[in-house]
């Protein structure tokens, strides 16, 4: 009797916990999860500590604007995905979904500053662009006019940014190392009449450090390993993008293209660009 009192007890012990465990699956149904692991989310990161300078330990310093150019197959992950998908925003509808929560303060194009503060819905209603249409009266003699109408704001209009850096040489580190001190929208502006291209239109000016805080916890697409998710803040500071110089500081504080237009322009920039590298060459020897 006791022999099966015994066994009995080691059967419940063994079955007791399956049954258990098998209970969640039979009464709950499994939440999908998209992928084989549990991922971290990058809402949960900060931005990275960026070494203390001083200002004694810059032996040099340029101050440069350059164009990232979103066609350009290297910045795709800033340009895409257009419609938010799988945890994803574009860069612009990033920023624009911070302005308009409070974290982030957009800045007049006044000047490159930051000394004109915009409230969200100052910015959003100059995001709208006017546009004249001819339209027909519903009644005799059924007249044709123009009319305006405004048109929202479309993220994916954006297709350009400028960003103003700081270039310097800490002889602390003896680094070359470069700042973002701003980021700026562009989208082409077009006559609300004629519908023409007119150029560029840059919309506002974001203060980069601040932007950080925010930058950091929006996932972009790391077209090398889908492992490792990166922020727009990764891709920033390790700069993982492609660009163009469009203006060095100078005494005149003119553009490139102020004084030299096409093939000059971009020859121009590279000019720039080389002097920079040179510079950071020839504090060596080799």
């Amino acid at each position: 009797m006791n022999y099966k009192v015994i066994v009995l007890f080691f059967v419940s012990l063994t079955i007791g916990p399956l049954l258990f465990a098998q209970a969640p699956a039979q009464g709950n149904r499994m939440i999908p999860r998209n992928g084989f692991f549990e991922r971290r989310t990058v809402e949960e990161r900060r931005p990275a500590v960026l070494p203390y300078v001083r200002e004694a330990d810059v032996l040099w310093a340029r101050r440069v604007w350059q164009v990232i150019d979103l066609r350009e197959k290297m910045n795709q992950p800033l340009y895409f995905p257009i419609i938010p998908a799988d945890g994803r925003r574009s860069l612009m509808q990033v920023i624009l979904d911070a302005i308009r929560a409070g974290e982030i303060t957009a800045y007049d194009i006044v000047d490159d500053d930051f000394t004109v503060p915009l409230t969200a819905a100052q910015l959003f209603g100059r995001l709208e662009r006017p546009q004249t249409i001819r339209m027909q009266r519903p009644t005799p003699p059924y007249e044709e006019f123009d009319t305006t109408i405004t048109l929202p704001f479309n993220p994916g209009e954006v297709r350009r940014f400028r960003i103003k850096e700081d270039w310097f040489f800490d002889s602390n580190r003896s680094v070359m190392e470069a700042r973002i001190i701003g980021i700026s929208p562009v989208r082409e502006a077009i006559d609300p009449i004629t519908g023409e291209i007119r150029g560029d239109e840059p919309l506002f000016w974001i203060y980069f450090p601040e932007a950080r805080q925010v930058l950091v916890r929006a996932e972009v697409f790391n077209r090398h390993n889908d492992t490792h998710r990166m922020s727009f803040d990764d891709l920033f500071i390790r700069r993982f993008f492609s660009s163009y110089i469009y203006k060095v500081s100078n005494v005149h504080d003119r553009r490139i293209m102020d004084y030299f237009t096409g093939i000059d322009a971009l020859l121009e920039a590279q000019r720039a660009r080389n002097a920079i590298r040179d510079f950071e060459q020839d504090l060596w020897h080799h």
